[in-house]
């Protein structure tokens, strides 16, 4: 399972997503690191490798999954010891099979939980012997440390699912239970018969407070050095530079990056000289070789939600670009500041996320609450 282990290696400038789980690696001795796994199919384990690569990894005992008595131990700048009597929990297979299903969870297509419940769905409308044959392999295809938790019930546990493939008078695969009465088998039709009521219920649920997620694929704005105007910018008239002069008290400014690096500087001459500049890539280069403003860095987000309130009331035509955006993500370029831009994942993309807030407050305006 992913859970809040979520990381990303960069390729190509694309970002990767990946997890990570802990592993022993056996070079002489034995090393509790970190396994990182990546959705395009790529596992790290001191060194990235595929799929395939990695089941040799774990064929030859390079990843370990047997841990000797006695043998020595460490994890690196934290501890070293000796195992006593271990036991390991994994064998090669089983963590394999755990690493397909995390890619698949990356990749956000079923895994192998995924592919048993939706057997388990044609088996409870079709409810034949090939199709029970079918749910009950594809269960037993899910790893065994999963398998108890594959319906998310912390109270039934998997007694539903392996009771009701393996059908009455069978056995389940685990050795203790007894041969499946057909009492047991139709209750764990009826728990199945009310899980699929909640399910429709919950997925036409409509959330309280609207949806979570966009609905409008995210929109990339690229890093682009406008010189004029032009009569249809698209999403270049949302970049800083663009040429929409803004008046900030009683100054006009060429673009709201001249009002940005203007009001950053601390001595009057030098922001004049920005406001000046022919460039927004000037009016930085002369902001960037003067003093910053005392606490520039923590009023800079306020200023810079004021400087593009101000371009989109002054330049009705360039709200409308904003407002056609709809609800996606704005994904801001801006190689010189890993602060402004996402910079392919690598910053904080605070223009992106400021131009969501502005627009959000131009929707507002046009069709907001009374009094606000």
């Amino acid at each position: 399972m992913i859970g809040r282990r979520i990381t990303y290696r960069i390729a190509d400038g694309v970002r990767i997503p990946g997890t990570w789980r802990h592993a022993f690696i056996r070079n002489g001795g034995y090393f509790l690191t970190d396994l990182f796994i990546y959705a395009d199919g790529l596992i790290d384990c001191w060194g990235l490798v595929t799929i395939e690569e990695f089941e040799e990894k774990l064929r030859t005992g390079w990843v370990a999954t047997t841990l000797p008595d006695g043998a020595g131990a460490s994890a690196h700048n934290l501890a070293g010891w000796k195992f006593s009597e271990p036991q390991s929990w994994l064998t090669p297979q089983l963590l394999i099979a755990e690493v397909r299903d995390t890619i698949d969870q990356l990749n956000k297509r079923p895994d192998s939980t995924g592919r048993a419940l939706a057997a388990v769905d044609v088996f409870l409308a079709d409810r034949s012997e090939e199709n029970r044959a079918a749910a009950e392999a594809a269960f037993l295809a899910v790893p065994a440390s999963q398998r108890r938790y594959a319906l998310g019930d912390m109270d039934s546990k998997d007694w539903p699912l392996r009771v009701l493939v393996a059908g009455p008078g069978r056995r389940t695969y685990l050795p203790g239970d007894p041969p499946v009465s057909q009492e047991d088998h139709d209750r764990a039709l009826a728990y199945f018969e009310e899980r699929a009521h909640w399910r429709r219920e919950y997925d036409t649920r409509v959330p309280a407070d609207g949806p979570e997620t966009p609905h409008a694929p995210a929109i990339q704005l690229y890093q682009s050095y406008p010189n004029k105007p032009v009569a249809d910018p698209g999403h270049r008239g949302l970049r800083n530079d663009y040429p929409a002069p803004i008046t900030i008290g009683e100054v006009l400014h060429p673009s709201v990056a001249h009002a940005y690096w203007a009001l950053s500087v601390a001595r009057t001459e030098v922001s004049s000289a920005i406001t000046a500049a022919d460039t927004a890539a000037a009016a930085r280069e002369l902001a960037a070789a003067a003093p910053r403003r005392e606490g520039w860095e923590h009023i800079r987000t306020a200023v810079m939600t004021g400087l593009l309130r101000a371009k989109y009331d002054e330049h009705p035509e360039l709200a409308e670009i904003l407002l056609a955006t709809d609800d996606a993500t704005l994904i801001y370029d801006d190689m010189e500041s890993a602060f402004w831009g996402d910079n392919a994942g690598r910053g904080r993309n605070w223009t992106g996320r400021l131009l969501e807030l502005v627009r959000s407050e131009l929707h507002l305006r046009r069709n907001g609450i009374p009094g606000l």
